[in-house]
């Protein structure tokens, strides 16, 4: 074991973080989403919830600063539907972590099941919210600091 990994970032997970590339991307996937039918590189998290897992791998992966979609979710599919509530919960752990604000960038569902095919990897959670799938783009980390704000 090492100090300060939080455990439900399995060994295999660190290991996808770690091979992750600027401008790879990860999806973060809830327990309904076709997560093995969809990865090129797929982690398992089970018993994990998706904000669990976010609050613990935030402050380890610095979002992409040059790109402003960074943190994208799958749309909700009926028009009139309120946003779901995990996604505030979402916002509030990359903000904290990144320190400035962070929005979610809506993805119509095709869309988000395409662009999930081309990422880096999925990570299959067992979270039980509707609408909890996340992708997230990484950033760079420049002489261990990481740069927050694009005029820097």
């Amino acid at each position: 074991m090492l100090r300060g990994i939080p455990p439900v970032i399995s060994p295999a997970l660190m290991h996808t973080l770690m091979s992750m590339g600027h401008g790879d991307e990860i999806v973060f996937a809830d327990g309904n989403f076709p997560a093995a039918s969809n990865a090129r590189r797929l982690a398992r998290a089970d018993g994990v919830g998706v904000t669990e897992l976010l609050e613990a791998v935030a402050p380890f992966f610095p979002l992409d600063q040059y790109d402003d979609e960074h943190a994208l979710v799958m749309e909700v599919v009926e028009e009139y539907a309120p946003e779901p509530p995990i996604w505030d919960e979402f916002r509030a752990a990359l903000s904290r972590s990144e320190g400035r604000p962070v929005s979610l960038t809506p993805v119509e569902r095709f869309a988000f099941y395409e662009r999930a095919r081309r990422c880096f990897a999925v990570v299959a959670t067992s979270e039980s919210a509707v609408y909890a799938n996340l992708i997230l783009k990484k950033g760079v980390v420049y002489n261990g600091a990481e740069i927050i704000e694009k005029d820097r």
